[in-house]
C-alpha cells in the first residue's frame, strides 16, 4: 500500500470532509470574543486544532464500536451515514482505528491543558464533559436514548462556550444564547443521519429516538428543534445583548423548511431521504458559519 493510498484511506476514516463542523463551532466562539474586544489569533488556531482532534477521536471511536457490534456490516452506507467501510473492506485493522482514537483524544487533551493554563482552569470542566462524551458515547449514551442530546451539548454548545472562554476568561450571556443553536444543530445532524440506519442500529443494541418513537415522531421532533434554531437568536437579541448581525443566519431558513418537507414525505423511503441528509449538513455548517459572521459584522 503506497503512502498516498494510506493517506487517502485515513482521510476517509476520519471523515475529513465533516471536520469543517469543528472549525465553524470554534469560529462562533472566536467571533463572539472578537465582538467583545478580546481575540488572540494564536489561541484561536490552537483551539481549532484541539477541537478537530477531538472530533476525529469521536469518529474513530464510533467506527471501532460499530465494527465491534456489527452495525456497519448491516448498514446501508450513504455519503453521510454508515461509516467509512474501511474496516469491512480490510483496508484498516480494528486495532489501528482503536489506537488512533486514543491517540487523537490524548492530543486533544494535551492541547486543552495548554489552553486551560493560559485562560483558566474552568475550561477543564467543558473538556472533561467532552472527553466523557467521546469515550462513552457509542457504547453507552447511544444505547440510553440520550446520545444525540449528549453530543449536541458537549460537542456543539460546549465547544462554542469553550472557544469563547479561552479568549476572554469568562462566559457572557450573549455567547450562552449563541451556543444553543449549534448544540441543537449538532444533535439534529446525528438524528437525521440515523434515519437510514434504524434496523442496523437496533440489531447492534442502540436505542435512539427513531428506534423508540418511530420515523414519523422523530420527524416531528427534528422539525420542531430545527425551527427552534432560528428562534433562539431572536430571543437572544430581545432578552439579552446578542448583536443584530446574527440574524444573517436566517439565510438558511428556506433550505431548512425544504428539508422538513422531504423528511416528512420520504422519511420511510431511504433512497429518497438521502438528499435531505446532504442538505442537512449544509444547513448545519452554513447556519453555524453565518452566526459567526453575524458576530463579526455586529
Amino acid at each position: 500500500m503506497g503512502v498516498n493510498n494510506s493517506i487517502k484511506i485515513w482521510l476517509s476514516e476520519i471523515r475529513a470532509n465533516f471536520l469543517v463542523l469543528a472549525v465553524v463551532l470554534v469560529m462562533i466562539g472566536g467571533a463572539g470574543a472578537f465582538h467583545d474586544g478580546s481575540f488572540n489569533p494564536v489561541i484561536f488556531v490552537v483551539t481549532v486544532i484541539g477541537v478537530v482532534f477531538a472530533h476525529i477521536s469521536v469518529d474513530l471511536f464510533n467506527e471501532y464500536s460499530d465494527w465491534k457490534t456489527g452495525i456497519d456490516e448491516r448498514t446501508e452506507r450513504t455519503p453521510f451515514s454508515g461509516g467509512s467501510g474501511n474496516l469491512q473492506k480490510g483496508l484498516l485493522q480494528p486495532s489501528q482505528v482503536h489506537t488512533a482514537a486514543w491517540i487523537t483524544l490524548i492530543v486533544a487533551f494535551i492541547i486543552g491543558l495548554g489552553l486551560a493554563w493560559v485562560s483558566g482552569w474552568q475550561v477543564l470542566i467543558l473538556m472533561a464533559a467532552g472527553g466523557i462524551a467521546i469515550i462513552f458515547y457509542t457504547d453507552y449514551f447511544a444505547k440510553w436514548i440520550i446520545g444525540e442530546l449528549i453530543s449536541g451539548i458537549t460537542l456543539g454548545s460546549f465547544v462554542v462556550l469553550g472557544s469563547y472562554f479561552v479568549q476572554t476568561g469568562e462566559i457572557s450571556h450573549s455567547i450562552i444564547w449563541a451556543s444553543i443553536p449549534p448544540g441543537i444543530l449538532t444533535s439534529l445532524l446525528l438524528l437525521l443521519n440515523e434515519f437510514p440506519d434504524v434496523d442496523a442500529d437496533r440489531a447492534g443494541g442502540r436505542r435512539h429516538i427513531i428506534i423508540l418513537l418511530g420515523r414519523r415522531a422523530a420527524a416531528v421532533i427534528y422539525s420542531v428543534m430545527l425551527m427552534l434554531v432560528f428562534l433562539f437568536p431572536v430571543l437572544g437579541i430581545i432578552i439579552d445583548d446578542m448583536p443584530y448581525g446574527v440574524l444573517i443566519s436566517f439565510l438558511t431558513f428556506p433550505l431548512a423548511v425544504y428539508i422538513i418537507y422531504r423528511v416528512f414525505r420520504y422519511g420511510t423511503e431511504i433512497p429518497m431521504i438521502i438528499p435531505a441528509l446532504g442538505m442537512n449538513v449544509i444547513v448545519v455548517l452554513a447556519t453555524d458559519f453565518l452566526m459567526a459572521v453575524g458576530y463579526l459584522i455586529g
